[in-house]
C-alpha cells in the first residue's frame, strides 16, 4: 500500500497528538518545508519544567487559574519552537484547526499552507478571527478528510 504525502504528513500529527496528555483534546501539528522533508513537530502541553502533576488538565471555564487555558502551548507553537530550520514557505499539518493566537505565529514563521483534519470550532470567533487573518495573510487553508491508514505489524 502507498500513501500519500498529505496522509503521510497527516499521521505524523496525529502520532505525535498522542503525545498530549489532556484528557479533552489531544492535538498534533507537523511541520514540512517545500522540499516534503519535516522541520518541525510538536503537540499540547505544559511549558517545560510545569509539571503535569501540579498543574491541571481541567477545562471548567469557570475558573481560570484552576483550568488549562493560561498554561497549555499549544501543538503549533511547539511544532514553530521545535523546528530545525526557516519555516518560510513551509506547510502546517494540523489535527485541529488552529485558534487565533496560533494563527498569528504561524503567520509571523513564515508558514503558506495549513492543512486540518477537524474545524469543530467553526463557528467560535477566535476561528473566525484566525481565517480572517489567514485570508489576509495568503496562507492556504485546506481541509484533509479523516484517514484511512492504518499500520498493523504484518504491514512493517
Amino acid at each position: 500500500m502507498h500513501i500519500s504525502w498529505d496522509e503521510y504528513f497527516m499521521s505524523v500529527a496525529l502520532l505525535s497528538a498522542k503525545r498530549s496528555k489532556d484528557p479533552n483534546t489531544k492535538v498534533g501539528a507537523c511541520i514540512v518545508n517545500e522540499d516534503k522533508r519535516i522541520i518541525g513537530i510538536g503537540y499540547n502541553g505544559f511549558p517545560f519544567g510545569c509539571s503535569d502533576d501540579v498543574y491541571p488538565w481541567c477545562n471548567d471555564k469557570s475558573s481560570f487559574l484552576d483550568s488549562k487555558y493560561p498554561y497549555v502551548v499549544h501543538a503549533e507553537p511547539n511544532a514553530i519552537l521545535n523546528s530545525t530550520s526557516s519555516l518560510k514557505g513551509a506547510t502546517l499539518f494540523v489535527t485541529l484547526f488552529p485558534c487565533n493566537e496560533c494563527a498569528k505565529l504561524i503567520i509571523q514563521s513564515g508558514i503558506k499552507e495549513v492543512v486540518y483534519m477537524d474545524d469543530k470550532y467553526n463557528e467560535t470567533e477566535a476561528i473566525k478571527a484566525s481565517i480572517r487573518m489567514f485570508t489576509s495573510a495568503n496562507v492556504k487553508m485546506r481541509k484533509m478528510k479523516k484517514l484511512e491508514v492504518s499500520i498493523n505489524e504484518t504491514d512493517l
